[in-house]
Formats: structure tokens, C-alpha cells, sequence
């Protein structure tokens, strides 16, 4: 971490001022040290060059495990491709100039998919992950000045309110325990005129025919190698069932959704045989391996960004279900 990333951080139990102590600096990072909060007297500790205010073992155990194995697979400068670009700014509806030399939250980083693309928009990023995703984040984009990268709780955020410009959270919040709760957390994270998008996986009847959720129960409660090893050893002939599935006329792009593998070929041609093979393990175990998978429609998506206070909310279907809203005033919503 930086010395001046003690401007945007706080204690997140009481929000006072945090300092620091017992650091070891390389270059102008600092390397560990211990962050103690003025107030209430909690520590926290920087462990390489990233503070951690959570326990190194907790419910996203597993995506750390994931994001570390895969730490470069969805990267645009791994893939060369601009499929995360693609669908961050379609996502968001933000454009590069509005976010350069703004201030942006990542909720959920993972490797950094997302966060390399605000930081090729001139965004100065703090990319924020439960797990320790936030070392692949780190070791993939950790050269870059303006990224700060923060091992914390979303329920829990470390930060002084109302700090950013833009907060996303993309491809997260049904894998938290509280969705509607995470959403509040993040609104109170806006400046005025700050604008938030989330997705969240769409709650469908047609979710009750697909196989993820026949076998997630079982699935998820795998050690994550093991776990791993079973993905990888099923995808090659999965993938293959899928190709011919999709090729069946009029219903074959749906029926392929009834085996159980993600196949990107008809919405990514652009990646080769191999990135598909890799993409296809990855969001595989990512299906079958979070602890929680709380899919939401898109009323409950827009009530809960207006019980936050946000206006210019808009919620629709894209792939998944997407939610934008703007913080046009100070008063913080309802809990």
C-alpha cells in the first residue's frame, strides 16, 4: 500500500482514522506493518503491501483459491480480446473520459478484470475483494500508480463515506449472504452525483431445469482442488456434448444449457480452442463452487436501490441483471 491511501481508508468498525506502525517500505510501498485505529484500538495488518481487515479464511475462500489459479485467464491483455472491456462500459453505461482522474471502487475484484479496465480509463481504482483474490489482483495490475488494492468486507467497508465517483460490482453480489444489504453498504460509498452499477444472476423458473442448481448442493461443499481436478477432468468431453447439443435446429442454444458446462464459443468466437477449454474450467468451478448463489429479479434489484436514497435508478436484463442508480444528495437511505 501506499502512505497516501491512509486519506481514503478508516477503521471499519467505527470509520476513525487509521495509523500506521511496525511498517517495512520498499520503494515507497509499504511492504507490512500493522494499521491501528485511533478510536477503538483494532489493529489490522498490511501483509504484501496489501491491508487486510478480514480473516484470511472465510466464506470466499473458494474464489481465492479460483482467482489465484486462474489470475490472468479473463484478462484483456491476457486474451487479446476486449470482452471484459466490452462488457464493463455496456454494463456501467460510464465512458473512458468521464472516469478519468476519478476515484472508483471495484467491490469484488478477483483478479482484475474489471479494475485493469477502469485504470486504462485514467480512474484512479481501489479494488476490493473478500478473498485473497487481492493478491492476483495485485501481482496482475499492482505496477500501475493510481490502484490501491484492499483485502475487506463489503459489509464492513473500510473506508470514509462517501469517497468515490463510481462504484461497481460486477458478477459478485449473489455470492454474499445478504445482497440487499451489500447494496446499501455500497450506495453510502458515493459522493453526490456518484454513480453505482451491480449485477446480479436473473431469477428465473427456467433455473429450476438447469443442472448447476440439481448439483451445486453437492458441489459446493467439495474441498476446492478436489473440486478443481473433477472440473478439469469432465470439461473436454462436456464441451464436446455441448457443441453438438447447440447444433440441434431451432432449440439446440437452449438445450446446451442442460449440460453442465460453461461453453462461450457462440458468444466469444473470438477466443482460440485453448482460451475456450480455459474459460470453460474456470466459470465451471465458479458455478458449482461459491457458498452462496442468491439469484434476484429486477423489481427487487430496483427496490433495493431506492430504498438506499439513489434516484436515476434503472434496472434491466443484459446476460444478467443490471442495476444503475445515481447518489444526487447526501442523506443516507434506510437499512
Amino acid at each position: 500500500m501506499k502512505r497516501s491511501d491512509l486519506t481514503i481508508l478508516a477503521c471499519p468498525h467505527c470509520h476513525s482514522d487509521l495509523t500506521v506502525s511496525d511498517s517495512h517500505e520498499i520503494a515507497g510501498h509499504i511492504e507490512t506493518a500493522t494499521l491501528s485505529c485511533q478510536a477503538c484500538a483494532r489493529s489490522y495488518q498490511v501483509v504484501n503491501s496489501i491491508p487486510r481487515f478480514v480473516p484470511s479464511a472465510n466464506y470466499a475462500t473458494n474464489f481465492g483459491f479460483q482467482w489465484n489459479t486462474f489470475s490472468k485467464t479473463q484478462l484483456d491483455s491476457n486474451t487479446g480480446a476486449p470482452i471484459s472491456r466490452e462488457r464493463f462500459f455496456r454494463s456501467t453505461g460510464w465512458t473512458p473520459e468521464e472516469m478519468s482522474g476519478k476515484w472508483v471502487l471495484d467491490v469484488g475484484c478477483g483478479a482484475g478484470r474489471f479494475a485493469e479496465i477502469a485504470l486504462s480509463a485514467g480512474a484512479h481504482v481501489v479494488a476490493l475483494d473478500y478473498s485473497s483474490a487481492v493478491d492476483a489482483c495485485f501481482t496482475n495490475l499492482g505496477h500501475n500508480v493510481n490502484l490501491s488494492v484492499i483485502q475487506a468486507d463489503v459489509y464492513a467497508l473500510p473506508f470514509k463515506p462517501e469517497l468515490f465517483d463510481f462504484v461497481y460490482c460486477l458478477g459478485v453480489l449473489q455470492h454474499t449472504p445478504d445482497p440487499r444489504a451489500a447494496v446499501h453498504a455500497l450506495s453510502k460509498q458515493l459522493k453526490v452525483a456518484g454513480q453505482i452499477t451491480v449485477d446480479v444472476y436473473p431469477s428465473l423458473w427456467l433455473n429450476l431445469l438447469w443442472p448447476k442448481y440439481w448439483l451445486r448442493p453437492l458441489a459446493k461443499r467439495l474441498d476446492p482442488q478436489r473440486l478443481l481436478t473433477i472440473v478439469k477432468c469432465l470439461t473436454p468431453g462436456l464441451l464436446s456434448l455441448s457443441r453438438l447439443v447447440s447444433r440441434i435446429p431451432l432449440v439446440g442454444g437452449k438445450l446446451r444449457w442442460f449440460v453442465p458446462v460453461v461453453n462461450h464459443e457462440p458468444n466469444f468466437p473470438q477466443l482460440s480452442a485453448e482460451q475456450i477449454r480455459q474459460w470453460a474450467v474456470l466459470d465451471t468451478f465458479d458455478m458449482f463452487s461459491p457458498a452462496y448463489d442468491k439469484p434476484q429479479t429486477t423489481k427487487m434489484m430496483s427496490t433495493w436501490l431506492l430504498e438506499t436514497g439513489l434516484e436515476d435508478v434503472r434496472v434491466f436484463r443484459w446476460r444478467q441483471n443490471i442495476g444503475r442508480a445515481r447518489r444526487l444528495n447526501t442523506v443516507s437511505g434506510k437499512n
